[in-house]
């Protein structure tokens, strides 16, 4: 009986630790995400398996460029997965299919989205928005399929959980970002 109630409390010792070390990096330092969708394609297709670094924000805003889960402005409890384009303080324009950020200062400037958009692509709409502090605008990289800034307005930082990280999930895809 001894034996068996060793055997128990160092089991009991061992789940306690794993939990102490799993779980607060589960909910405070990274989590995980699965893409829902063809918004983000050709770069995350549905089913891909992301790992999000949620701690990075904390020290540093967020970029242009960055891929980010977020939650989205009209229903928080939905998860969100887009490409930052504007910043806070700039004026974003879409117009003749290209996008334009217009720095604080009037500077004009042609998003170059080659890196990580198909010359094919093509972004759609007529608009012209300027976002105060704290406010991003985002798109996603399938921009025919893509619920984003371009129909529902700025996204707050409030909003942002974190930015991708790794894709873990297919096995052939596993990537850094």
């Amino acid at each position: 009986m001894k034996t068996f109630l060793n055997f128990v409390w160092e089991t009991l010792k061992i789940v306690i630790l794993a939990l102490a070390i799993v779980l607060p990096i589960r909910y405070f330092i990274f989590q995980p995400f699965i893409v829902k969708g063809q918004s983000m394609e050709p770069n995350f297709y549905q089913g891909n398996y992301l790992i999000i670094d949620e701690i990075s924000y904390r020290f540093r805003e967020p970029a242009r460029g960055e891929i980010i889960v977020f939650k989205y402005p009209y229903n928080p409890s939905e998860r969100y997965i887009k490409r930052i384009i504007g910043l806070p303080g700039e004026t974003v324009e879409i117009k003749d299919e290209q996008v334009f950020i217009f720095s604080q200062d009037g500077q004009k400037t042609v998003l170059e989205e080659s890196v990580y958009l198909p010359e094919t692509d093509i972004t759609f709409g007529n608009l012209r928005l300027a976002l105060a502090e704290g406010e991003y605008f985002v798109m996603g990289d399938n921009r025919l399929s893509s619920s984003d800034s371009r129909s529902w307005g700025v996204l707050p930082r409030k909003n942002i959980i974190g930015k991708v990280l790794f894709r873990l999930l297919p096995f052939n895809g596993i990537s850094q970002y």
